[in-house]
């Protein structure tokens, strides 16, 4: 469905990482924007998050962090989580399913590939 803009903000976490023991800790926020004219609500998460190394992981839930947020018409709703990698890059895509609360339908929101790097590695 149109009309949901997702924006992710990644970061690395150095205080939390030890690269000696393949430990790379990044945080993402998380902004999502309801550009529609009814309020909807954020059922599930599901994530695909992969290293370097090509090690996948999928994650699923209800919500995200322990919330299903209801966004109003020009409504936004911001969250931070975070993932521990084994390689100092890798990336993270996925989709929220969300209820329109006016039409009663369920729809979902793919959420584009969005890269997790510790700072200076790519130029």
């Amino acid at each position: 469905m149109a009309g949901i803009l997702i924006t992710p903000r990644p970061f690395y976490l150095l205080e939390q990482s030890n690269p000696e023991e393949a430990q790379y800790a990044f945080g993402y926020e998380i902004t999502i924007h309801n550009q529609n004219r009814h309020p909807i609500q954020l059922l599930d998460r599901h994530w695909y998050i992969t290293d370097a190394n090509g090690q996948d992981t999928e994650v699923q839930g209800v919500g995200v962090v322990g919330q299903q947020p209801v966004l109003e018409p020009d409504g936004s709703y911001t969250y931070q989580s975070g993932v521990l990698l084994k390689t100092p890059f890798g990336y993270m895509r996925g989709s929220y399913t969300f209820h329109n609360r006016e039409t009663d339908q369920m729809f979902e929101v793919e959420i584009p590939a969005f890269a997790l790097a510790i700072p200076n590695l790519i130029n």
